[in-house]
């Protein structure tokens, strides 16, 4: 083929391209939730795929696929065609921390995803058992060191942000107890209901309920402020374990090469979304910040992942080594 050819045959493409990512979408989309359902990512995927429906006029469709601390399904994503009809709404724990826990990953966070925007950032909180010997995080952790052989952790699974979350708090407390994998903190917060795990670490939203009906007890916010849908439960710097500080964001990201117009499109969605009234009640109810103008976006999204990856892996590697 000569180089006039080549050329002709570029732009024509080019021009296909363009035009299929102007029509986009034009089927249904499939939105990755790497958990199981009810938990705190499949609830941010629920809310931005019915976002993306309303605004861009077709089905997204949530699908769960947990394992492996989110990683499984962020694989799955990873390698998934790069035609804006497979999403995943991920977080700190698959996009920032994974890579830090499984050498193996298969997948570079930075590197093998096109950014969209943040959907919300969710900090977490102490949870345990209604009948756990302990009200605040101090009596906590001297429980825990009396304990530690018997005592219980859930988690979503290694690199997910519920054992994060927990591998800060032990690691502050000096503690080494069961860890006991789950496909999803909903799963673990049903375990914690029925009494089988004594605590896990998760964002404000997932326990919420059972917190309200007082079939929880929340014993510290791991963040600097405290959380206005819990205002008498204190933080984790007011009760002197600052170390404890895990408020993961969660975002949608697509597949690498996905074409730019269908990204601009995706992020242009997503912030419409993220400014109606009933999509900030809704977050906010749910214990989620919502992010600021210029914290949207893909630009602003890579850049947090970025920031997180570089925060994250001293602070991982120093807590892994007490283990």
């Amino acid at each position: 083929m000569t180089l006039k050819w080549m050329a002709a045959a570029f732009v024509l493409l080019a021009g296909v391209t363009t035009s299929q990512a102007d029509d986009y979408p034009t089927r249904s989309v499939t939105v990755i939730v790497p958990f199981a359902a009810g938990g705190p990512a499949d609830i941010s995927g629920r809310i931005v795929a019915d976002i993306f429906s309303r605004h861009l006029g077709q089905s997204f469709v949530v699908e769960n696929v947990g394992g492996a601390g989110g990683t499984v399904g962020s694989l799955r994503a990873a390698r998934a065609r790069a035609d804006g009809y497979t999403l995943i709404s991920g977080h700190m724990g698959t996009h920032a921390a994974a890579p830090m826990f499984y050498p193996n990953l298969g997948y570079d966070p930075e590197k093998d995803f096109e950014p969209v925007g943040v959907i919300a950032v969710q900090p977490e909180l102490l949870a345990v058992r209604k009948d756990f010997p302990a009200n605040n995080l101090k009596e906590f952790a001297a429980y825990a060191k009396a304990h530690e052989k018997t005592l219980n952790m859930g988690h979503a699974g290694v690199g997910s942000v519920s054992y994060l979350g927990c591998l800060l708090l032990n690691s502050a407390i000096g503690i080494h107890p069961t860890l006991v994998p789950f496909t999803g903190t909903a799963p673990v917060m049903n375990a914690i209901l029925a009494g089988n795990v004594d605590y896990d670490c998760d964002p404000i939203l997932g326990p919420l309920p059972h917190i309200r009906a007082g079939t929880v007890k929340a014993l510290a916010i791991a963040a600097k402020k405290r959380s206005p849908l819990l205002p008498d439960v204190p933080t984790s710097y007011e009760q002197g374990m600052p170390e404890f500080d895990c408020a993961p964001f969660y975002a949608v990201f697509a597949p690498k090469g996905t074409p730019k117009a269908v990204i601009d499109r995706l992020a242009a969605a997503l912030n419409k979304g993220l400014d109606e009234p009933a999509v900030k009640k809704r977050l906010n109810d749910l214990g989620a910040v919502i992010p600021e103008p210029d914290e949207r976006g893909p630009k602003a999204l890579a850049a947090l992942v970025h920031k997180e990856i570089a925060r994250l892996k001293p602070i991982v590697a120093a807590a892994r080594a007490k283990q």
